[in-house]
């Protein structure tokens, strides 16, 4: 009997010990949770004028009644933990702005800003696109979603300069260098060993540099 007692006895210490120790913790964690400052705090302003929060700063009604292009007026509410005030220096929560009625991704190519890729050749006929993800600056306001997907055309650069590859395919063009500075090493060995094909491959590359049909190796645009 006093062995049952004893190995009952045990559990039970253990559960009330778990019990203590959660009771005891649970407001700890509870205070941390309340204390945590939004990550969009660092983007408000503190006591500046509510219409000029940034959009991250606030929340709108849609404005179903909106003409597209036209501007309209939007009921906001500043979100949590963000103070501002009116014209009369008043803290309010309430407040109406005044913005184009258009949805982000209508917006102008200035107005975001959108990842760039590497792995698309800007030199092809057509011209490839690529999958790129926007984002629209803080200070523009607009409808839907501030991140959006959109198909943009390949317009990055390697750093090749048109005006050195037409210089060299004039004065060395012969001798494969404009080949060789764009990157094509197969070219401008062939054109080193035949002499730019007796010169008349060289005159062909002078024209397809001249007018940009003929570009860097890595698919890049001429700066």
């Amino acid at each position: 009997g006093s062995l049952m007692t004893t190995k009952l006895s045990q559990p039970q210490s253990t559960l009330a010990k778990s019990l203590t120790s959660t009771s005891t913790n649970a407001p700890y964690f509870k205070v941390l949770e309340s204390t945590e400052i939004p990550p969009y705090l660092t983007n408000c302003p503190s006591n500046g004028l509510c219409s000029r929060l940034p959009p991250d700063c606030m929340t709108c009604n849609t404005n179903y009644s909106c003409i597209y292009g036209k501007t309209a007026t939007f009921d906001c509410k500043v979100k949590p933990h963000v103070h501002c005030v009116d014209e009369n220096n008043h803290e309010q929560e309430n407040f109406t702005i005044n913005m184009t009625c258009q949805f982000c991704w209508q917006l102008a190519t200035s107005d975001y800003v959108c990842t760039n890729s590497t792995n698309c050749m800007t030199v092809s006929c057509p011209r490839q696109r690529y999958n790129a993800t926007c984002t629209v600056r803080d200070h523009i306001h607009c409808l839907g979603n501030r991140v959006f997907p959109k198909m943009l055309y390949c317009n990055w650069t390697g750093g090749y300069k048109w005006s050195t590859a037409l210089a060299l395919s004039i004065t060395l063009g012969g001798f494969g260098a404009d080949r060789f500075y764009l990157g094509q090493w197969r070219e401008g060995l062939g054109k080193l060993f035949s002499f730019g094909g007796l010169g008349i491959w060289t005159l062909i590359d002078v024209l397809l540099i001249g007018v940009g049909y003929v570009g860097p190796a890595d698919g890049s645009l001429y700066i």
